[in-house]
């Protein structure tokens, strides 16, 4: 009795202690004076030096402890610049708001254009849609009787006229109008967007009851098919070739002979022994009838249909095209790609084909929004008034600024814009300096301030509330303030000792060394026969500078009599270092591309380098060793103004939750 009344104890005890134990995140890992550091804080931070949580999962205990040493260093830096109240100083704060602006909207656009179109632009191409159109062009008709007589075929499809039979009766689409207006499959970022949507957005059997108004004239749509999209596949085939000028006995001949080989094939033959026996294919016989990966149309389209409806493994029936009759085989296929394996290829078209339709519809829905209002009749009044006055400082003194530069031009979110603070804002871009103030010009101006604007300014009311977006503001925020300390407490301390910079130079200066060193003249010949002449009148006294002054195989005199050239591995230059005396000339030497022979102007061995030359490295040096020294002293006093305990034991559960 009494030992079941201590287990009961010890079960409730224990469930005690792990109902009063911190969450992982709340885990305490560090504390500085007043201050703490979570493990959620140091996990988050851990995670983004690395560059992810996958990456930091990997990492020993060991780097956990270091990085959390220097994390302590960098909050307590922090520390230290709130209570300098730095955060509170007008440059900073300057440029802490001109980094907002300049990032708020490339920020929003990112998120809000870039980011949701391409994963929409992907979701869509997962589907391909088969699609036939009634076109109706404005070529020869206004667009009013194009528009009225799409309606009226509309209306009748409405009360049950047949689709098809409407296309063939009104189609101006040629190329499609006997097949009831079929295009065959489409994929999105393939087609025009316009026509894309509203494709998308139909249902499979459905018309849509609006014409859509492309440069071409105005569609009538409907969707007969949307499958899931196979992006490419592979394939084999056996061509039985027709016979343009032969007689229906010699085509039938060809139907016979490619209804036997299928039948060869059903009952177990070898597909490729087979393609390669009897195609007629030249470009794929001689590998078993293999095409490769091909994607949807790039084939005829009988051909392609019948490809693309077989599964991998599976053979068609014959497929008769122009050029004869197929035995097709699908042998592989590629799936849709994921996401992050796609983007690049989606974020291609979608610079090409949507990015400035959605930018534009993005901006009138912010501007919807905003209740942005013009003011069309100071707007009118300003260009009517418009004179040869240019934009620029002369601007000011003006009578269009006078008369006008107070009016309103638009309001955006209840706040009004003047002419004056557009002229302000566009002479802040470089390419319209002194342009002319008239209709066109100030129009388009007008333009680009709402465009701009408009998005400023719902970048600025959006991200207020972005956790990420507010996350970067806060670590760039923080990067100004340690880059100050920095400049206080280190840059700004620094002194160039000249003295000291000599003394280490002598303490360290076997560190700063030439490697062997030459300087030479050299002959330079592609042919063995034009060196070897070069060699005979070397013996027989004609100078080296006099011959090369004579070599006609490099552009330029091939010369290192006034520089030294490193010896290192340079089959030239070692052959230079090898002679004694200066004046003296080796040998032919063979190299990859010609045949060169040198001779001695000078020779520098492997030596230690005078301070003058050591300067540059040895005054850097001595830079970094000032300041560590001084970074050191620096954290030394943070240390013994905030006390840091580090809980090492408690990283062992880094990233294990």
């Amino acid at each position: 009795m009494v030992k079941k009344f201590i287990y009961s104890f010890l079960a409730i005890l224990a469930l005690f202690a792990v109902s009063c134990s911190p969450k992982h995140s709340e885990i305490i890992v560090a504390e500085y004076g007043n201050n703490d550091i979570k493990m959620q804080e140091f996990e988050d931070a851990y995670a983004k030096n690395v560059g992810s949580v996958e990456a930091a999962k990997k990492d020993s205990v060991a780097e956990l402890d270091k990085f959390l040493n220097l994390y302590v260093n960098f909050k307590m830096k922090l520390r230290d610049a709130e209570v300098r109240a730095l955060d509170n100083d007008p440059e900073i704060k300057k440029e802490l708001e001109d980094y907002r602006k300049s990032i708020g909207v490339s920020y929003l656009l990112e998120k809000e254009l870039v980011e949701k179109g391409l994963h929409d632009l992907y979701n869509k191409r997962a589907d391909e849609l088969r699609v036939s159109h009634l076109l109706i062009r404005t070529e020869k008709i206004s667009d009013e009787e194009a528009k009225a007589k799409a309606d009226e075929i509309i209306a009748r499809i409405k009360n049950g006229a047949s689709f098809e039979e409407e296309v063939k009766a009104n189609s101006d689409d040629t190329f499609s109008k006997e097949n009831g207006g079929d295009i065959y499959y489409i994929t999105a970022g393939n087609i025009l967007p316009a026509f894309e949507d509203l494709a998308y957005n139909t249902k499979v059997g459905e018309v849509n009851l609006t014409p859509l108004k492309t440069q071409y004239g105005y569609h009538i749509l409907k969707v007969t098919d949307r499958r899931k999209r196979i992006p490419q596949i592979q394939a084999s085939h056996i061509l039985i070739s027709k016979k343009q000028e032969a007689n229906d006995s010699s085509n039938a001949a060809a139907l016979a002979l490619a209804k036997d080989i299928l039948e060869r094939i059903k009952k177990g033959e070898d597909f490729a022994t087979l393609a390669k026996e009897y195609s007629e294919d030249p470009g794929s016989k001689e590998v078993g009838g293999d095409l490769g990966f091909f994607s949807r149309r790039q084939m005829v389209q009988p051909f392609d249909e019948a490809a693309f409806n077989l599964q991998v493994g599976e053979v068609s029936d014959i497929v008769e095209t122009k050029f004869g009759y197929h035995i097709i085989k699908q042998t592989g296929r590629k799936e849709y790609a994921s996401f992050d394996d796609e983007k690049q290829n989606i974020k291609d078209i979608f610079e090409k084909t949507r990015r400035k339709i959605e930018y534009d519809k993005l901006l009138e829905q912010y501007a919807a929004k905003l209740n942005y209002i013009a003011n069309d009749a100071n707007i009118k009044e300003i260009i009517s008034n418009s004179d040869s006055t240019l934009l620029n400082d002369n601007y000011w003194e003006s009578e269009l600024h006078n008369n006008y530069g107070s009016k309103e031009i638009f309001t955006i979110d209840n706040k009004p814009y003047s002419f004056d603070s557009l002229v302000s804002y566009t002479m802040l871009d470089p390419k319209t300096a002194n342009n002319v103030l008239n209709g066109t010009s100030i129009s388009n101006f007008i333009n680009k301030f709402k465009e701009d604007k408009v998005f400023e300014v719902e970048a600025d009311k959006k991200l207020s509330t972005n956790v990420e977006f507010n996350k970067l503001m806060q670590d760039y925020k923080n990067g100004i303030l340690i880059f100050k300390l920095q400049e206080s407490e280190i840059w700004n301390k620094m002194a160039m000792d000249s003295v000291a910079i000599k003394n280490l130079y002598e303490q360290t200066k076997e560190s700063y060394t030439l490697p062997d060193r030459v300087q030479f003249l050299e002959l330079y010949a592609t042919k063995d026969s034009i060196i070897e002449n070069y060699m005979d009148k070397l013996k027989s006294g004609t100078s080296f500078e006099e011959l090369m002054r004579e070599q006609k195989d490099r552009a330029e005199t091939k010369s290192y009599k006034n520089e030294l050239k490193e010896v290192g591995s340079n089959l030239v230059a070692t052959a230079a270092f090898k002679l004694n005396n200066e004046g003296d000339h080796s040998g032919i030497i063979k190299g990859d591309k010609g045949f060169s022979i040198v001779q001695l102007v000078k020779k520098d061995p492997a030596r230690i380098k005078t301070f003058d030359e050591a300067r540059a490295e040895v005054t850097s040096a001595y830079q970094d060793i000032e300041s560590a020294n001084l970074e050191n002293e620096y954290i030394a006093r943070l240390r013994k103004t905030y006390e840091p305990k580090v809980f090492y034991d408690e990283l062992q559960n880094a990233f294990k939750n």
